[in-house]
């Protein structure tokens, strides 16, 4: 990697306000949005496909994925994420399923380090 990624996270309920914020983040500067957990609580999926389809722009959907890992990776892929964040602190298995998926589904994983006690 030649520099490093700006990346913005979108921890917002409302995804109109979401919307907005992640394009006066792209024309500040940003490369990327994150749709984070609140966000995808709030709004589910169509949070990723909805910041996908009007930012223009590589989407991270930080599921936070403990478990399930095959099903939470495909469901965000399927929806437009680039890249979707699993917890460092998952099972070998859930990582395991995880990169399957990624593969699969041609999206990158990226580990959460929260709580990991040695990073």
């Amino acid at each position: 990697m030649d520099r490093s990624i700006l990346q913005v996270a979108l921890d917002l309920l409302e995804l109109k306000r979401a919307i907005e914020i992640g394009e006066e983040s792209l024309r500040g500067g940003a490369d990327w949005v994150e749709a984070g957990t609140p966000l995808i609580k709030s709004e589910g999926m169509n949070a990723v496909r909805e910041l996908k389809k009007s930012l223009h722009c590589p989407v991270v959907a930080d599921m936070k994925t403990i478990d399930t890992g095959k099903a939470e990776i495909e469901m965000a892929a399927r929806s437009g994420a680039d890249t979707v964040i699993v917890l460092a602190l998952s099972s070998d298995l859930t990582l395991k399923e995880s990169i399957r998926a990624a593969r699969k589904y041609g999206c990158k994983i990226m580990a959460d380090l929260i709580n990991t006690p040695e990073p």
